[in-house]
């Protein structure tokens, strides 16, 4: 599937705005030449915040400018029978009784030990597995937190709400914006239910993300803010507690400074960092996989990313220089890694950097790099340039980018 170009749905939608580059500059406070640049495809990518203030201005969802993220591109064809299927343990038929398992007995640990693995899945960016399974397991929480006494149905509520907000997350990387908005109202719901008191805040973050893709930043940072505030009121002297604060955090700062204030999300990104101390001192989680990702890494993979975000390179590699990611860093933030320090090394110059981030990166996630709209847009940038260093020709025709 031939991906379309940023510049060429960036110019669609202005056409469709009834707006000239001229006004669209105007309307975002973006500079014509920048609009320009974009539309002639002398510019095969953007920063987030310029992507944000050319979705305002264009009076437009961030996803309808960005495409499809990775996971299943949309064609304009009917839903796969996956989806149907995901969108059906999300939204199950109105009055019909929640199925009663196949298979093995449900247990309350073998059920959190089935949504624990499909966490993993989804960190390891298999989302085509992950939507074979995800239903049934949807299916199995909802009959879990029906059936029993009142503590065992509020286990099974705490199960039902983890697996909606997997489904939230996976439907966000499917692109399906609204579905995820479903999945996560009704994981909030089920949280309120629930044994698990930081099971909310937890989900909150995942609205906040769903936000981000609607372009409402201010939304995002709201609830990643007001949700924090009360996990470390009542959560913060304990490891789960704090990894959860921590991730909250790291959101509403991913916010303001997607809304263009670096300065403010800096300051909050290393206020999180510096509690990333505490962690060493406190019992790990029972089980990790279940809670937000914090870490001392998590946090400095993410001013890594803010600073090439916000044309700050040489800041970028200084934060990254030396990093050690911990055992726990989920792959996909580490392949997010890899792209942003090729980012920071075209961004100076240096094509021979860039590369061997990118070699890495295609080394533990070659699906994931081959239809992501960055890692084409880098190749491109470098396959254009007067050097091309050894390995770069692999890369370009790895990706389709090579003449």
């Amino acid at each position: 599937m031939v991906t379309e170009h940023l510049g060429d749905r960036l110019g669609r939608l202005r056409r469709l705005a009834g707006l000239t580059q001229e006004g669209l500059a105007e309307r975002s406070g973006v500079s014509v030449d920048v609009v320009r640049k974009l539309e002639q495809k002398r510019k095969h990518s953007a920063r987030l915040p310029t992507l944000h203030a050319l979705s305002r201005g264009l009076g437009v969802e961030l996803t309808a400018l960005l495409g499809d993220p990775p996971g299943v591109p949309s064609t304009g064809e009917a839903d796969p029978p996956q989806l149907v299927a995901l969108r059906r343990a999300i939204m199950p038929p109105l009055f019909a009784p929640p199925p009663e398992p196949n298979g093995e007995r449900l247990t309350a640990p073998l059920l959190r030990r089935e949504i624990s693995d499909s966490w993993t899945l989804y960190h390891d960016a298999d989302f085509g597995r992950l939507m074979e399974v995800l239903p049934g397991i949807i299916a199995d929480a909802r009959f879990a937190a029906a059936v029993g006494n009142v503590d065992e149905r509020a286990v099974g509520q705490a199960a039902l709400g983890k697996a909606l907000q997997l489904a939230g997350h996976l439907a966000i990387r499917l692109g399906k914006i609204d579905l995820a908005l479903s999945a996560l109202e009704r994981a909030m719901n089920a949280a309120s239910d629930s044994s698990d008191p930081l099971l909310a805040p937890m989900i909150s973050n995942s609205v906040a993300w769903n936000y981000q893709r609607q372009n409402r930043l201010e939304d995002a940072e709201h609830i990643a803010v007001y949700a924090a505030d009360s996990v470390e009121k009542e959560h913060g002297k304990n490891a789960e507690g704090l990894r959860v604060w921590g991730a909250l955090i790291m959101s509403a700062a991913t916010s303001v400074a997607r809304a263009g204030d670096y300065g403010t999300a800096n300051d909050m990104m290393t206020t999180a960092e510096n509690a990333t101390h505490k962690l060493a001192t406190l019992p790990p989680p029972a089980d990790g996989k279940m809670v937000s990702v914090f870490s001392r890494s998590s946090v400095r993979i993410e001013r890594v990313r803010l600073a090439v975000q916000h044309a700050r390179p040489e800041e970028a590699l200084s934060l990254a220089k030396g990093m050690r990611l911990s055992a726990d860093t989920p792959p996909s933030w580490r392949t997010w890694l890899l792209l942003d320090l090729a980012r920071a090394h075209t961004d100076l110059g240096d094509a021979e950097g860039a590369v061997k981030a990118l070699e890495k990166l295609r080394q533990i996630a070659p699906a994931w790099m081959r239809h992501h709209t960055l890692t084409v847009a880098i190749v491109t940038d470098l396959w254009a340039g007067s050097y091309r260093p050894p390995g770069l020709r692999r890369l370009a025709e790895f990706l389709g980018v090579a003449n």
